[in-house]
């Protein structure tokens, strides 16, 4: 015969042991709320994305985000204070995806100047293929913070995988970093609106190549 006074007995000297006088059914709750409002985040931020990739970033709006999850409004607002905050969370997502990226086109290459040459080539390819990603990540306001005490550390992962490609060839790796990633991104910005010719892609991939290879010491 099962003894739930027993049991009951030891459920309620396990909860007085516990901090504050939270109990295990609270611990519970707790703990079920927080995973509730994590499965919230991450499906409002991979709606905001959908949204994007199929129809743009002017589409994505609050309003837009409430009607396609069958949240109100306010939950949207409990979790993210604005559009540009979720923004800043896709932008994160993008960072991440983006130095795993990188990171494994330099590994696959054979040497310094191929690893980037690769690097280059992939920060493009991302940037073409995923247009309202790299948008989120360069182009839209998020309110990420860059090159600063906060910054994610998706940002941060980012730039060490180019600092990591341009550290055989220049002393200053931070600034050179910094001349390297504005160099793709305003190629990229350029071919992607219409203002240079994408069948000269690679030759002025290479072009930026030889300038970076250029810098190593003698």
């Amino acid at each position: 015969m099962v003894d739930y006074q027993s049991i009951l007995d030891f459920i309620f000297r396990f909860d007085t042991m516990l901090p504050n006088g939270v109990g295990t059914f609270d611990l519970g709750i707790t703990e079920r709320k927080r995973r509730e409002r994590a499965e919230r985040e991450i499906l409002i931020v991979d709606t905001a994305r959908r949204i994007a990739e199929e129809e743009g970033w002017a589409a994505v709006t609050i309003r837009r985000l409430a009607q396609d999850i069958e949240y109100s409004q306010p939950v949207i607002y409990s979790h993210f204070a604005s559009r540009d905050a979720i923004v800043g969370a896709v932008a994160i997502e993008g960072f991440g995806e983006l130095a795993a990226a990188l990171r494994g086109a330099a590994h696959s290459a054979s040497s310094p100047k191929n690893a980037l040459a690769a690097v280059a080539e992939t920060f493009l390819d991302v940037a073409f293929d995923r247009p309202a990603i790299y948008e989120a990540m360069f182009v839209l306001p998020s309110g990420l913070r860059f090159a600063k005490s906060d910054t994610p550390p998706q940002l941060r992962d980012t730039f060490d995988a180019l600092a990591a490609v341009i550290t055989p060839f220049c002393q200053d790796v931070e600034v050179a970093t910094e001349t390297f990633w504005a160099s793709l991104h305003g190629l990229a910005e350029l071919e992607r609106h219409g203002r240079i010719r994408p069948a000269f892609r690679a030759q002025r991939l290479a072009r930026i190549v030889q300038m970076v290879c250029a810098q190593a010491p003698k």
